[in-house]
């Protein structure tokens, strides 16, 4: 079966949130192959989130409800899907 590479940006629920502490929830919960810092505006920073997800159905669904279910974050949105070969 094939893999995708899929890319979440991550917002937190606000500037005061420790990004530190965040990308190792991040990590542990759903094993990335990169985390970047974005400045948005203001002071906040989302997390660009890069995960290699089997393409299979179901799987997106749940790296994003992995996501979802740690504290810090308010909010995903999937930012790119790219198929590998």
């Amino acid at each position: 079966m094939s893999q995708v590479i899929v890319t979440f940006k991550v917002m937190p629920i606000g500037t005061d949130t420790d990004l530190d502490k965040l990308e190792n929830e991040i990590k542990a919960s759903v094993n990335p192959e990169r985390i970047n810092r974005e400045p948005i505006a203001f002071g906040l920073v989302a997390l660009n989130v890069t995960v290699l997800v089997e393409d299979a159905g179901g799987q997106l669904e749940s790296v994003e409800n992995k996501l979802k279910a740690i504290s810090d974050v308010s909010g995903i949105e999937v930012t790119e899907i790219t198929r590998t070969l």
